[in-house]
């Protein structure tokens, strides 16, 4: 793509990978072929993706607990089919939820000081209050809210781009074809209201475009970049209109300026190093080190350890730099999830990051579960409930009741034989390892 020289206080960003002793070290990251970066980040913990015998599990970690990840270490370990991707809530930093190959996503409290224990029961698993599934014709690779809630985007194994509002269930606006490529394609919301999105050409070379929804004829900009495989994974920071692109297998973050001026999408610069790279973490703009005019930190996955990458603007003074730190989304929540099912939209409440960012009181995660046994037909509409005496208690419905009881009961002992072999093996592992040497 052709290179355009403009000023840019973000062109000379300076990209540099932590000391060893700051990584996290025998890691077995997940072999699963799945284009996710297999890796999310917060301020407290980091979580990655590994491999696991007997179903899906992942690592969370506290971010200071570096170096050496014994073999045996706590996992979260409910899924009985590979975990495909992680990610953190954003208005809590102890509540995560992980999508399977088993077809669930399940949510997660992590404990205040991380893991001591393998979690074997998720808080909640969640069950679709809205059903996009007739919208598509083929696999979804990804899909992004925009920035006030209302509408989604999504990239399809079909070659289209879906612009999606899920409350009515419509369509607003598809591309087909975004990228003529085989390969999978990525779609994100920007801040602006535009799609970005990372694909491949017929002939296979990797590209990047940008889109209007309210017109998606022709795109924005459309930049053709190489001939590696690789798909290209965006990270966006809203703040400063900042697109990351990290390739699985690339061994290079390259990053962009999203403008209103033509190109619209500019080339900044390229880090480089010399492992290639598994997946990807990206820290939200909370957990960076303001101090040190830190605007980005990536936790890079390699087959056997993750390492923390951190972007810098190198800056003399050592004052607060206010044109690098709009005031950026914070931990509070804008809307409710009854508000969002009654119609209301809202932009991220913002925080400033003047005094570094202070974690307070993780709210309380507020989980409504669903009685199972409520979407039963009533046996007889007319029949007052208060006055039917406890002996005319249907046996039947008693009888499945403690059936399902049974039923559950058994799942979990055989999640919680599951979790202890595979930390027996870790162990043996361990051991012949230890003879081995």
């Amino acid at each position: 793509m052709r290179r355009v020289v403009r000023q840019s206080k973000f062109r000379h960003v300076f990209g540099q990978a932590v000391k060893n002793d700051q990584c996290y070290d025998d890691i077995r990251v997940s072999r699963v072929t799945w284009d996710s970066s297999f890796c999310a980040v917060n301020p407290r913990f980091v979580a990655i993706i590994i491999e696991a015998s007997g179903g899906g599990a992942f690592l969370v970690l506290p971010l200071h607990k570096t170096g050496r990840i014994d073999k045996s270490y706590p996992t979260v370990c409910g899924h009985t089919g590979p975990v495909l991707d992680i990610d953190w809530c954003p208005h809590n930093d102890q509540v995560i939820a992980s999508g399977s190959e088993d077809c669930t996503v399940m949510v997660w409290q992590i404990p205040e000081n991380g893991l001591t224990l393998s979690l074997t029961e998720p808080v909640v698993i969640l069950e679709a209050l809205i059903n996009l599934d007739d919208m598509h014709s083929d696999m979804i690779y990804n899909v992004s809210w925009n920035r006030n809630g209302s509408l989604i985007c999504t990239a399809s194994k079909d070659k289209k781009v879906r612009v999606i509002d899920p409350r009515k269930q419509e369509i607003i606006a598809e591309k087909e074809k975004a990228h003529e490529g085989a390969r999978p394609m990525r779609a994100i919301f920007l801040a602006d209201g535009n799609v970005f999105t990372t694909g491949f050409s017929r002939m296979s070379e990797r590209q990047l475009a940008l889109w209007n929804p309210k017109n998606m004829q022709e795109p924005i900009a459309l930049h053709e970049m190489d001939t590696s495989n690789g798909v290209l994974l965006p990270f966006y920071d809203p703040d400063t209109s900042i697109i990351y692109l990290c390739g699985k297998g690339d061994s290079s973050i390259r990053y962009f300026e999203i403008t209103d001026e033509s190109p619209y999408v500019h080339y900044l610069n390229t880090f480089s190093s010399k492992e290639p790279q598994r997946g990807m973490g990206y820290m939200p703009k909370r957990g960076l080190d303001v101090n040190k005019c830190e605007i980005a930190r990536f936790f890079k996955l390699h087959e056997r350890k993750c390492e923390p990458i951190i972007m810098t603007v190198p800056r003399k003074s050592d004052l607060f730099q206010d044109d690098l730190y709009p005031d950026t989304a914070g931990p509070e929540a804008a809307l409710e999830a009854e508000e969002w099912f009654e119609g209301k939209n809202a932009d991220p409440i913002l925080i400033s990051l003047k005094h570094g960012y202070i974690p307070g009181k993780n709210r309380d995660l507020k989980v409504v579960k669903k009685n199972i046994l409520d979407s039963k037909p009533m046996p007889n509409k007319k029949c007052d409930l208060i006055n039917v005496p406890k002996k005319t208690a249907d046996p039947a419905s008693v009888q499945n009741e403690a059936k399902l009881d049974e039923i559950l009961k058994e799942i979990k002992s055989i999640k919680d034989t599951i979790c202890n072999q595979d930390e027996r093996i870790s162990k043996l592992e361990q051991q012949m390892a230890k003879i081995a040497a």
